[in-house]
């Protein structure tokens, strides 16, 4: 199978010829469709996430169809469309598993990080964190909703409940987020990269109130602040728009530094949380709820063979929305 191979961290991915995979006990094989492009692969390529599983295919917003069964699998069938998310496996006896925390799995195995992921002709996935996708979306509209809109998700129902929500960073996630907030009742306002009026289209396009630089302040406090961009500096930043008793979301799994702040913009009970992973129970409550709420997924989609073009204009900043590697027909 043709597959984008990462051979040691800081270099580009190659496509490279490889063999198929073959499906362990309890493992489906994959027929890759579509596979979503996440920041976090950013994070892999530049050695900001240590020590990946390589030589490694990158990619964990998977769309793919059952091709083999392997032994003891009967929860999916052959021919059935399912995604993968960056949670690929856990270990189901540690003190997080058994409590119903399966996203701080002292043992974890991640998608496109510690086994093969989605930038591949054919992958394979663990059949039990694998999901039906569903059928109002096409391959590469379903692909961002496994990462973006899964974080984005647990990120949201980890904000609590109020009014006014600020999104910092508004990519793939908070152009997902954005759609499943305002469902809920949420007002939004949305914060990008100062001058980026395509993001800030983008937001005001898909309900945001009020759309500005993350330099910018917004007419009214804030209940809670979900921050998707990288940049440790906008904790605090968030912080001082967060109403008492507000909740600043870290949704990233990697950031930079977080300077110091004064404590009177902590003070009042504000919060500052993260957001680890996500868990099967997240996929089962947010697909659902994405097609009930009609939420559309604003696509760049690429070639196989131009992964790395998609991961560049990701990092550059160069579209709205998200980036997917169409990977075949």
């Amino acid at each position: 199978m043709r597959a984008m191979i990462l051979r040691a961290a800081r270099s580009p991915l190659e496509l490279a010829e490889i063999e198929d995979p073959e499906p362990a006990r309890g493992e489906v094989r994959l027929r890759v469709k579509a596979c979503g492009v996440c920041r976090t692969d950013l994070h892999v390529l530049d050695g900001e996430l240590p020590d990946p599983a390589l030589p490694l295919v990158l990619g964990h917003q998977i769309v793919g169809i059952v091709d083999r069964l392997g032994e003891g699998v009967t929860e999916l069938a052959l021919g059935q469309r399912v995604g993968v998310p960056w949670l690929g496996r856990t270990c189901g006896v540690c003190r997080f598993c058994v409590t119903h925390r399966e996203n701080l799995c002292d043992a974890p195995t991640f998608t496109g990080y510690s086994r093969n992921g989605g930038f591949a002709e054919l992958t394979v996935a663990d059949a039990r964190f694998c999901f039906p996708l569903p059928d109002d979306y096409d391959d590469a509209h379903v692909a961002p909703l496994l990462c973006a809109g899964l974080i984005g998700y647990r990120a949201l129902r980890l904000a609590g409940e109020g009014e006014r929500l600020g999104l910092f960073g508004f990519g793939a996630a908070a152009h997902i987020v954005i759609q499943v907030a305002r469902h809920k009742g949420w007002r939004v306002r949305a914060f990008t990269r100062p001058g980026d009026e395509r993001s800030q289209a983008l937001a005001r396009r898909l309900g945001a109130e009020w759309a500005g630089g993350s330099d910018a302040v917004p007419e009214a406090e804030l209940d809670a602040a979900i921050i998707f961009a990288s940049v440790g500096e906008l904790v605090p930043a968030a912080l001082r728009h967060v109403t008492k008793g507000g909740v600043v979301v870290c949704a990233g799994i990697h950031m930079s530094d977080i300077p110091s702040f004064p404590y009177d913009i902590l003070w009042g009970e504000r919060v500052v949380r993260s957001v680890a992973n996500l868990t099967r129970d997240d996929a089962r409550e947010f697909l659902p709820l994405a097609e009930r709420a009609g939420v559309e997924t604003d696509v760049h989609v690429y070639p196989l063979e131009k992964t790395m073009d998609a991961l560049s204009d990701l990092r550059g900043g160069r579209f709205s929305g998200a980036a997917v590697v169409r990977v075949t027909e």
